[in-house]
């Protein structure tokens, strides 16, 4: 999440209050999550395992909860809680605003665009040209939807994040300041979910078809020409790459790689990254010819017993 205006460290520290370590005008462009940090962005880390991570990673300014060495051309924000300062940080730059019509004043709508009785479109949203979107679906603040996009009913772009931090007493949420980026000529089924990303994009890219009742979690990017069948849940930071094919009842773990031109045949477990242009099956997930081989091993077995 870039800021409208770039920041000063000091600005960040009086903020949200903590120590930092670096020049007071240090520049800040934005916040973002370690998988996409950029130069100039925040980072926040509060588990020593990710110190060396987040300090050696793209961004420019490290929230943590331990005064380490400030590596040369980075600043530090010391902070008790990083977790609740990113909170902060992200609350004060991106507000939720409640929307006072179904359709924002600021949504923009390209020509040729039909939206359904019962749509609500939020605040800042922008839709291309020629659009379908049909009754009852819900697209939150900031969304961006290309041309020829076709959305059917009940689908809801934008939710939050499925983000937590266990504490003592309860889960506190990591809010969502990201956004739902929907590319040219893209289809989304029935009573889909597509959640918005923490600090990025949730982007889906031209061409993509999607079935009815398919989750997608935070900050995936699901590349171009890909077909995924209904009931298939994706988690948060997956990257799936073009001309992937995932039928029904597919279920994937956060953070893994999907490779081009892949086929994930139905009720799989993808549990890890799998290489392009290959087949696979089961859970856990092994290429197709193999895992039948081993059922089929297995079945002759239970014979012979």
């Amino acid at each position: 999440m870039k800021f409208k205006k770039p920041q000063t460290l000091k600005e960040i520290a009086t903020l949200i209050n903590t120590d930092f370590i670096g020049d007071d005008n240090f520049e800040i462009l934005g916040i973002n999550e370690i998988h996409v940090v950029e130069k100039g962005d925040i980072v926040f880390v509060d588990h020593p395992k990710y110190y060396d991570k987040a300090l050696n990673s793209a961004a420019t300014t490290i929230l943590i909860n331990k005064k380490v060495d400030c590596p040369e051309g980075k600043s530090l924000l010391i902070s008790e809680d990083p977790f609740r300062d990113f909170n902060k940080i992200t609350k004060y730059f991106n507000p939720f605003i409640a929307s006072k019509e179904s359709i924002a004043e600021s949504a923009i709508i390209g020509e040729g665009t039909i939206i359904q009785p019962n749509v609500f479109i939020g605040n800042n949203v922008t839709i291309g040209k020629n659009c379908v979107i049909h009754p009852n679906v819900t697209i939150y603040d900031n969304s961006v939807l290309g041309d020829n996009v076709t959305i059917h009913a009940n689908t809801v772009l934008g939710a939050d994040a499925f983000y937590y931090k266990k504490r003592p007493e309860g889960f506190d949420k990591l809010i969502s300041g990201g956004r739902v980026v929907i590319e040219n000529n893209v289809d989304l089924g029935a009573s889909c979910t597509i959640d918005k990303g923490v600090t990025g994009d949730t982007t889906i890219k031209e061409g993509t078809k999607i079935d009815n009742q398919v989750h997608v979690g935070h900050d995936t990017v699901i590349g171009k020409k890909c077909l995924i069948a209904s009931q298939t849940g994706i988690a948060g930071c997956v990257i799936i790459e073009d001309e992937v094919t995932i039928w029904g009842q597919v279920g994937t773990n956060s953070g893994i790689t999907i490779g081009k031109g892949a086929i994930i045949l139905g009720q799989t477990g993808v549990t890890k990254s799998v290489a392009g242009g290959k087949s696979y099956f089961g859970t856990p997930i092994e290429e197709s010819r193999e895992k039948l081989k081993q059922i089929a091993g297995l079945k002759r077995l239970l014979k012979e017993k």
